[in-house]
């Protein structure tokens, strides 16, 4: 009874707080999920607008872009550059990572708010600065940084051969700013969860999402190191004339490569296993089935987390290094597609014999299953020495990017919105509205990147403004290609506002969701809709695994974890 009353308490307190404390200073875990997704969803905007640019520029060459204008070589290479880095840096990883694990860790595992609620309202307060630093350097002279998203050197280091000396050096800085942001974040994740659990939740009654959203933070911690050291050495060339990167200095353009990749290939998981997690709590609940080999899949993650550290260099196999080495990096990449692979089976098993309902959700968890899997196949030719001197820097290395790190980025985001909504604002979205949005994704998403491997397999080469410089790739056929692709493009972009619609039409008008509109089973569900402050009147104890569905012992196909009985 104290606990309740003191709660009360604290929520009136939270309810008397003003505009300024409440939405932009808050210490809040859900009020900071918020402001991670809202800014992802921004950013997002941002980045998908400047995909329709460049490749309005690929279909139709040398016209006006609605809405943008003409678009010169150096403006389509900042474009190209600044769209990979959004995507990756400022929204998969603020949206998977940050939002939901913000949003979810605390709830899932029974407690109040994160360990360390100042520290968790720093990353954010870091994370914008970040976002507005990258913004920003769309504006300075010279524009915004166009020396792709690995900002290879020397053409990152020097700016004569960028021709965007202050957006480069802006770019850096936002992306350490970044970085430090989530540092800080995964500090409270990790501890939140090994720490802060509700009474009786073992590390086996972890539900799946929080398991892979901490280990996803403890892969970004061991792994960002390296390459935050590059970017402040890549800052050092820009801007004080040191030569860590130069050759022509002593310096070595491909040091820089090993410190990106050995982070950049720990990234794919770092932003991969907050949407399996999120996968597995949807099919779970739409299937009423039990995870399938729940202890199974979380050794899996542990030996995908620990073999994502030795497969960076496939990203260099034409880079010089030496060929015995690229036979060894061959090895590490087929390696550790068996444990990825393994999960999709798991899913799969998951799904057998199951009641499966087609909802919204379950609609985008499934999507992510077979398009991941496309990804994963493709990935495997490049993986393999041989055949990536040929596919290297092709429209095939791009489409198979995309199969992996669009069902992440975007179909993982969705499947978590859609799936959590009733939580975070207690409403239930428009069920056609989300399948009409659902189908007009995928639909065009797919007829973007098909066609673009069969471009990469006729050698189509990336980061080419016009290839009507290239009489070979400029062949009616290869251009029909390129235009079905850019129309498939605005085709997704417009079906995106459906999403927007039923968004802000569900949280005006939307149907009372309820504390537990699913039947689920695991501790989010026991608070209201939306949480207040505190999220829990009595902090929950927790009886049992997450997955308890369809329990032969009882009538209901459900068994939360704080039931008792």
């Amino acid at each position: 009874m104290a606990t309740a009353e003191i709660r009360h308490a604290a929520d009136e307190h939270h309810g008397e707080e003003s505009f300024f404390r409440k939405y932009l200073w808050s210490t809040d875990h859900k009020m900071i999920a918020m402001q991670y997704l809202f800014t992802g969803i921004a950013m997002a905007l941002i980045g998908g607008f400047f995909a329709f640019v460049f490749r309005m520029q690929l279909a139709f060459p040398g016209i006006e872009v609605p809405l943008y204008g003409m678009v010169s070589p150096a403006e389509y290479n900042a474009l190209v550059t600044n769209h990979g880095s959004i995507m990756i840096f400022w929204v998969a990883m603020p949206v998977l990572l940050a939002a939901f694990g913000n949003f979810l860790i605390p709830l899932m595992c029974g407690c109040d708010d994160m360990v360390f609620p100042k520290i968790n309202r720093l990353s954010y307060q870091i994370f914008l600065l970040s976002a507005i630093v990258l913004v920003v350097s769309f504006f300075v002279p010279g524009g915004g940084f166009g020396g792709a998203w690995t900002a290879y050197p020397p053409l990152s280091s020097i700016g004569d051969f960028s021709l965007t000396p202050l957006g480069a050096t802006l770019w850096v800085v936002a992306v350490a700013l970044e970085f430090v942001a989530f540092l800080l974040g995964g500090i409270n994740f990790i501890t939140t969860a090994m720490n802060s659990r509700a009474p009786g939740m073992r590390l086996y009654d972890i539900p799946m999402a929080v398991w892979m959203i901490v280990i996803a933070s403890i892969l970004f911690m061991a792994s960002v190191g390296p390459l935050i050291a590059g970017a402040i050495m890549m800052f050092f060339d820009q801007q004080l004339g040191t030569g860590f990167f130069d050759p022509s200095r002593g310096g070595d353009p491909v040091l820089w490569q090993h410190l990106f990749w050995f982070f950049g290939h720990p990234e794919v998981y770092v932003v991969l296993l907050p949407a399996l997690g999120f996968v597995a709590e949807i099919i779970t609940t739409f299937a009423r089935k039990k995870l399938f080999a729940y202890r199974t899949v979380l050794y899996t993650v542990f030996a995908t987390g620990i073999l994502s550290f030795t497969v960076w260099a496939h990203h260099q196999f034409i880079s010089g290094i030496d060929p015995r080495m690229a036979h060894i990096f061959t090895i590490t990449t087929l390696l550790i597609s068996v444990p990825i692979a393994e999960m999709m089976f798991v899913y799969i098993a998951t799904l057998y014999r199951g009641s499966i309902t087609f909802s919204t959700p379950m609609l985008w968890a499934l999507a992510f299953i077979g398009e991941f899997i496309i990804g994963g196949v493709t990935g495997i030719f490049l993986g393999a020495s041989g055949p990536d001197i040929f596919y290297h820097d092709t429209y095939f290395v791009l489409a198979h990017f995309h199969y992996t790190f669009f069902p992440i980025a975007i179909i993982g985001a969705y499947a978590g919105i859609t799936y959590w909504f009733p939580k975070m604002f207690g409403k239930k979205l428009d069920e056609r509205l989300g399948k009409i949005h659902f189908w007009g994704t995928i639909i065009p998403f797919n007829l973007i990147f098909l066609p673009l491997f069969v471009l990469g397999q006729f050698g189509q080469h990336r980061r080419i403004y016009s290839y009507e410089a290239f009489p070979e790739l400029a062949v009616g056929w290869m251009q029909d290609l390129r235009v079905l692709a850019t129309l498939s493009l605005i085709a997704m972009l417009v079906f995106q506002f459906v999403f927007f619609w039923n968004f802000i039409r569900s949280l005006r008008r939307g149907e009372e969701a309820g504390e537990n509109p699913y039947n689920a089973n695991s501790l989010e569900w026991a608070c209201p809709s939306p949480p207040p402050h505190g999220n829990f009147a009595v902090l929950p104890t927790v009886y049992r695994p997450p997955y308890e569905y369809s329990h032969p012992d009882r009538e209901q196909d459900f068994w939360p974890q704080w039931q008792k009985d």
